[in-house]
């Protein structure tokens, strides 16, 4: 059974969604890939994976980074889940690229040639947006290209954390805007 609620952050509504064992998907309201994976038979109530998740929130965008990570449930192939567990790793505050995390990924898979596609498209699906940090992946010119949520959101979220934007910059044509 899947349980959602919804939060009004400063960068508008966010979806929140748990099972039983933890935070399953956590998406800008109007994002590419919206409650993607969500089950139709789900229930609005508060958990405590839920209540977790709100702490981490409000922390967040308070302007701190939080001190915790909210119990997650990501739901995916073996390569998204090692994906998913190396943005998990990314500092708050700080950027890679899609090439470096391609380059992480291939060293963990034993030297696998990869295709940066394949990441990318993981980054894009990214279920729990937020506090698995796609948003943190940047193109190699720093470009801000690919977030589900919108580049403008993905511009204020470095910003609200505090990296160096000095290099950043929002691409005139992109899939995501």
């Amino acid at each position: 059974m899947h349980f959602f609620q919804h939060y009004q952050s400063p960068l508008g509504g966010v979806l929140m969604a748990a099972d039983h064992q933890g935070v399953i998907g956590l998406w800008f309201e109007g994002a590419k890939y919206f409650a993607q994976g969500l089950e139709r038979n789900r229930e609005q109530r508060e958990t405590p994976h839920l209540a977790q998740t709100r702490a981490w929130l409000d922390a967040y965008f308070a302007g701190r980074q939080p001190d915790f990570t909210p119990a997650l449930h990501l739901q995916g192939t073996p390569f998204q889940q090692l994906v998913w567990s190396l943005m998990l790793a990314i500092p708050y505050g700080t950027t890679t690229t899609y090439g470096a995390l391609t380059k992480q990924v291939s060293e963990k898979m034993g030297g696998a040639p990869m295709c940066a596609q394949a990441v990318g498209g993981t980054v894009g699906r990214n279920p729990v947006s937020l506090i698995v940090p796609c948003h943190r992946v940047v193109g190699k010119s720093g470009s801000l290209t690919g977030y589900a949520g919108g580049l403008q959101k993905k511009m204020s979220l470095l910003q609200l954390e505090g990296a160096d934007m000095s290099g950043l910059f929002v691409p005139r044509r992109s899939a995501a805007l």
